[in-house]
């Protein structure tokens, strides 16, 4: 299993938008995406600082995405 890039919460959202979700609510620095086939998550929203490892494998979860194909999609 491949290691989990390091990546800013700004990066995550473009990330998210690319591949088909869209922001739909947002509490203080909490940002909600949702994707049409009902697929939700929610990243902690501060422009410059890094998503710890394991959160970012928490969303991955969420996002029902493989560490390899994450890796593959960022990518391109």
């Amino acid at each position: 299993m491949p290691k989990l890039p390091v990546i800013k919460s700004k990066e995550l959202a473009k990330f998210l938008n690319k591949i088909g979700f869209f922001e739909y609510h947002q509490t203080g620095s909490h940002i909600q995406f949702k994707h049409s086939d009902g697929r939700r998550t929610t990243i902690s929203f501060h422009p410059g600082k890094d998503i710890p490892r394991g959160t970012l494998k928490a969303i991955l979860r969420d996002l029902k995405i493989s560490n390899e194909e994450f890796i593959k999609l960022l990518k391109k």
